[in-house]
């Protein structure tokens, strides 16, 4: 395990670091899942200073950057759901080279503490149906599939997701 872990909240001086580090785990990771057309589309949607200008000083919203040795290395986001006791994890994104290290593990269990934190008793969140990989890591933490949601994101791309679920103890 690395020495040096920081779980960082986003500023706006992190805008462009977190928009290259999602295009490049994106790119690597879904293209077995859904076109680079598509990941393309979604990464120029998600990570702009707009949306991720949301999560700065937010009371319903946090978004943390992993470094490892200094160095951005992940991240995730979680925010309540609008539903009362639920929070969704809304992003858990590693390098590849880190992972199996432990520190997707950090980072949900620091999703699950501010869950608990702000008096949830759900944390929900959607996965590519297709991402075996991460709906075992899932599983293994205690997740469940609640449904199946097919949902039409523009340009005539859809994201086929499971909604996953936890009651956390």
């Amino acid at each position: 395990m690395p020495h040096a872990i920081s779980l960082d909240s986003l500023t706006s001086h992190d805008f462009e670091t977190v928009a290259a580090l999602g295009a490049a785990i994106w790119r690597k990771h879904f293209i077995s899942m859904i076109t680079l057309e598509q990941i393309d589309y979604m990464v120029s949607g998600r990570y702009t200073p707009e949306k991720l200008s949301r999560y700065l000083d937010a009371p319903d919203r946090w978004f943390r950057l992993l470094r490892v040795d200094g160095q951005p290395s992940g991240y995730c986001s979680y925010a309540l759901t609008g539903q009362p006791g639920e929070m969704k994890l809304e992003q858990l994104y590693l390098l590849e080279a880190l992972r199996g290290l432990g520190l997707g593990g950090r980072m949900m269990d620091e999703v699950e503490a501010a869950a608990r934190a702000k008096g949830c008793a759900m944390l929900m969140l959607t996965v590519n149906r297709h991402n075996a990989d991460a709906i075992a890591v899932y599983e293994k933490r205690g997740f469940s599939v609640r449904e199946q949601v097919v949902a039409d994101i523009g340009n005539g791309f859809v994201m086929d997701d499971y909604v996953m679920a936890k009651r956390l103890r």
